[in-house]
Formats: structure tokens, C-alpha cells, sequence
């Protein structure tokens, strides 16, 4: 299973990074970013909640003294995260959010030398300089003329801390012997405590629609952007340091840039495609490390 978790990673990374087609086709019913993160996590709550109660009811036992690790990866990582995001785009621009957003490897790799005495190697460290200047890259953020708050730069950054305790917080939950499906119920389950103070719930019922259009968007971003990445991804932290995993899941934006190419037309300039090249580069490198090095 070790030679498997970065495949594992990558997967998740790229139903991320596809979450766009569904969140723009949500949007245009209506529904607000915050509607549509609260919308994939009581989706996503129902499905595998429904899922585990069928397959195997054990996996719902938790210790009430680790509580605070699913609210870590629920409130903390996941409600925090969008927040802090959504607010930082409003305040600055897509692009400035989205690289202060790819701060959370760096954030990961040094939490984890620290936390969980994860190997520190130049390797990782360069791995991790190429995947977040190909972040930069990607995002045409060098190209485009800069809209900055001191706000702004603060409530981004706290979107790459947020980002980040998905993986520091889920490691915890599994070094306590819980498995993926078990952590992502209860991630799922305190994401829904935390968004639904923040959102309008009758305007997003009002959005709504009995069409087969609709009911797609909202099953494809609830089964694949939500319970399958973030199951995956926990399958693949498992099993590998959270440094590697945060490193290896930003292929997200490399993905979304080439679905916004092929999909939305999309220009792809050079910047672009050479910072496509650095994350998928860093991908491969951050595998690399020496079998006596690992963990």
C-alpha cells in the first residue's frame, strides 16, 4: 500500500482541481461559494454516513477525548479554510488567493519536522520550492496587475493554514488508529456545524432544483470533489508523511488550469504551462527520496 499512497494523493488532487466544472454550473443556479461548500459537506455527510451505516456501523465509534482531531479536520480545516478564501478572493483577486492558498505544503512540511518528526531532506525541499513557484506560475499572478490589503494577505494565509490542518490534524486522527472513512464522516459532520451559522439555508433550498442538470452538479461534487478525494487523500496520508502528501496534492490548480484550457478555451501562456511543467516536475521528485530515509 506504501508504493500506492502517492497515486492515492494525486487522485485527490485531480477531483479537486475538476471541482470547478461543478461549481460553476452550481453557481449559475444561484448558490454562493459558501452554499456550495456547505451544500459538499452535508452531501457528502448524508452519503457516507448512509454508506458506513450499511457497510460496517464499528467505523462510527470515536473516543470523545480525540474529538478534537475531527474538529480540527471539520471546523478548523475545512469551514476555516473556505472562509478565510472566499473572503480573501472578495478582498484581493482569484489569483493572489490561490497562491497565498499554496502556502499550505510549506506549512505542512515544517509542522511536520516538528509534530510528528517527519525527515527533512533536500529533496522534499525542493520539491517543495518547484510545486509552489509552479503554483505561482499557474495562476498568471506575475502577469497580472496586483490588488493587495493587508486584510486580504492575512485572510489568505489563514486559507493555507486551514488548508494545511486537513493533513496535520487527519495525521493525528490516524496515528489514534482511525481509519479513512471514520475520519472523513466526522470531518463531514463538524464541517456541517461550522458552515451552516455562516450561510443563508433557505436560500440555498430556494436554489434548488428538481432538474437532472442540478441534481448531476450537486451528486458529482458530493460523491467525487468531496467523499472520494478526501477519502483518498486520507488513504494516501495513511501511508505517507503529510509533507510529501501536501506537496504531491498540488496538482489541484495544474488540473484546473487544464480544464479551464480544454474545456472553458481558456488561454495557457507560456508562465502557465512552465509552471504546469514545476508542479508535475515536483511530483515526481518528492518520490525520490531515499528508501533509508523513509518513515
Amino acid at each position: 500500500m506504501k508504493k500506492t499512497a502517492p497515486l492515492f494523493v494525486l487522485i485527490a488532487g485531480c477531483l479537486w482541481g475538476s471541482m470547478g466544472i461543478f461549481v460553476r454550473g452550481l453557481g449559475s443556479y444561484g448558490f454562493t461559494s459558501l452554499e456550495i461548500g456547505a451544500l459538499r459537506v452535508f452531501g457528502a455527510l448524508l452519503f457516507l454516513g448512509t454508506g458506513i451505516f450499511l457497510y460496517k456501523k464499528e467505523l462510527l465509534r470515536i473516543r470523545l477525548k480525540d474529538l478534537w482531531c475531527f474538529i480540527g479536520t471539520g471546523i478548523i480545516s475545512i469551514v476555516f479554510f473556505n472562509y478565510c478564501y472566499f473572503t480573501t478572493i472578495q478582498l484581493t483577486s482569484l489569483s493572489v488567493a490561490a497562491v497565498l492558498l499554496y502556502t499550505a505544503p510549506v506549512i505542512v512540511t515544517a509542522l511536520g519536522i516538528f509534530l510528528f518528526r517527519e525527515k527533512y531532506h533536500a529533496i522534499k525541499m525542493i520539491a517543495l520550492i518547484m510545486a509552489f513557484v509552479g503554483c505561482v506560475l499557474v495562476t498568471g499572478i506575475l502577469s497580472q496587475k496586483l490588488t493587495l490589503s493587508a486584510g486580504g494577505i492575512w485572510l489568505g494565509l489563514g486559507a493555507g493554514f486551514g488548508y494545511a490542518m486537513y493533513s496535520i490534524f487527519g495525521r493525528y486522527a490516524i496515528q489514534r488508529g482511525y481509519e479513512s472513512l471514520t475520519i472523513s464522516f466526522y470531518t463531514f459532520l463538524f464541517a456541517c456545524f461550522g458552515f451552516f451559522p455562516l450561510v443563508d439555508v433557505k436560500h440555498m433550498v430556494s436554489c434548488l432544483k428538481p432538474e437532472w442538470e442540478c441534481v448531476g452538479l450537486i451528486t458529482g461534487l458530493v460523491v467525487l470533489n468531496t467523499v472520494i478525494a478526501y477519502l483518498t487523500y486520507t488513504i494516501g496520508l495513511t501511508h505517507m508523511e503529510a509533507g510529501r502528501a501536501s506537496i504531491l496534492a498540488s496538482i489541484e490548480p495544474v488540473v484546473a488550469t487544464l480544464i479551464g484550457f480544454f474545456l472553458y478555451k481558456e488561454k495557457l501562456s507560456w508562465m502557465t504551462f512552465l509552471g504546469v511543467i514545476l508542479v508535475l516536475g515536483s511530483a515526481v521528485i518528492v518520490n525520490l527520496k531515499p528508501k533509508h530515509m523513509e518513515k
